[in-house]
C-alpha cells in the first residue's frame, strides 16, 4: 500500500470517528422523514398535472364532438333545402374532425392510465411515510430514554466528562490535603526533638539543656525494665526511700558503694 493510500484511509477513517461522534440519530430520522415528504409532494404534483392534461383533452373532445354534431345538423340541413354541395363540405369537415377525436381520446386513455399508476404509487408511498414517522417518533424516544438513563449511569458512577473533572478535583484536593498534613507532623516531630528550632518564640539554650537530660534517666530506667521482662538483665533497683545519708548494712557489702542518688 502506498503512502497516499495511508493517508487517505487514515483521513477517512477519522473523519468518519469524528462524523459518527457529532451525528445525531433522532436529527437523521427528522431528515429522512422530510425528504420522503418532499417526495410525496412530486408525486402528489405529478398526479395533479396528468389530471390537470386529462381534464384538457376531455374538455377539447368535448369541443369536437359538438363540432361534430352541428355539422352533422348542417348537413342534413343542407340535403333538405336541395344544396348537396353544403351537404358534402359539411360532412368533409366532420370526417376531419373524427380523426382528431380519435386520436384526442386515445391520449386521453393513456393519461387516464397514468393517472391511476400515479395514484397509487402516491397511496402506496403516502403509507410507507406514515409507516416510517411511526417508527421514526418510537426510536427517538427510545433512544431519548436511553441516552437520559446512560447519562444517569454515568452520573452516578462518575465516568462522565463533568463528574469525571469533579472527581480529579476532589482527589486532587485531598491529595493536598494529606501532604499538608504530613508535612505539619513532620514539622512538629523535628521542633520536638531539638532538630528543628522554633524562630517564632524567645530561644531558651538553658531550659533545652535541661529538658534534654530530665528525658534521659527515663529513658534509661525504661530500657532496663524492658530488658529485666525480656530476661536479658537485671530490673532497675528500686530507690531507697530513707534518708540520703543512710549507708548499707556492713554484712551485706564489704565495701561501701556510693548510693545511687549520686548516679542519678
Amino acid at each position: 500500500m502506498s503512502v497516499m493510500k495511508r493517508m487517505s484511509m487514515i483521513f477517512k477513517s477519522k473523519a468518519n470517528k469524528a462524523l459518527d461522534k457529532m451525528e445525531d440519530p433522532r436529527e437523521t430520522l427528522d431528515y429522512s422523514y422530510q425528504r420522503q415528504l418532499e417526495m410525496l409532494q412530486k408525486v402528489r404534483r405529478g398526479v395533479a398535472d396528468v389530471a390537470t392534461s386529462r381534464k384538457r383533452l376531455e374538455l377539447q373532445i368535448n369541443q369536437l364532438e359538438s363540432q361534430h354534431n352541428k355539422l352533422t345538423e348542417q348537413g342534413k340541413k343542407a340535403l333538405q333545402v336541395g344544396r348537396e354541395d353544403l351537404a358534402r363540405e359539411a360532412l368533409t369537415r366532420r370526417s376531419g374532425l373524427d380523426s382528431q377525436m380519435s386520436d384526442l381520446r386515445a391520449q386521453y386513455q393513456q393519461l387516464q392510465g397514468e393517472e391511476e399508476k400515479l395514484t397509487l404509487a402516491s397511496q402506496r408511498l403516502q403509507a410507507k411515510v406514515d409507516s416510517f414517522r411511526t417508527r421514526k417518533e418510537t426510536i427517538k424516544a427510545t433512544y431519548t430514554a436511553a441516552e437520559a438513563q446512560t447519562k444517569i449511569n454515568e452520573a452516578f458512577s462518575g465516568i462522565s466528562e463533568e463528574m469525571g473533572d469533579v472527581g480529579l478535583a476532589i482527589q486532587r484536593a485531598e491529595e493536598k490535603t494529606e501532604t499538608m498534613k504530613a508535612r505539619a507532623g513532620a514539622i512538629d516531630e523535628l521542633l520536638a526533638s531539638g532538630a528543628l528550632e522554633d524562630f517564632s518564640g524567645p530561644k531558651d539554650d538553658i531550659q533545652a539543656e535541661l529538658d534534654r537530660m530530665a528525658s534521659g534517666p527515663g529513658v534509661d530506667l525504661e530500657l532496663e525494665q524492658l530488658k529485666a521482662e525480656l530476661g536479658q538483665g537485671p530490673a532497675a533497683k528500686e530507690l531507697n526511700p530513707g534518708t540520703p545519708n543512710s549507708q548499707p548494712r556492713q554484712q551485706d557489702t564489704p565495701q561501701a558503694k556510693p548510693t545511687d542518688w549520686g548516679a542519678q
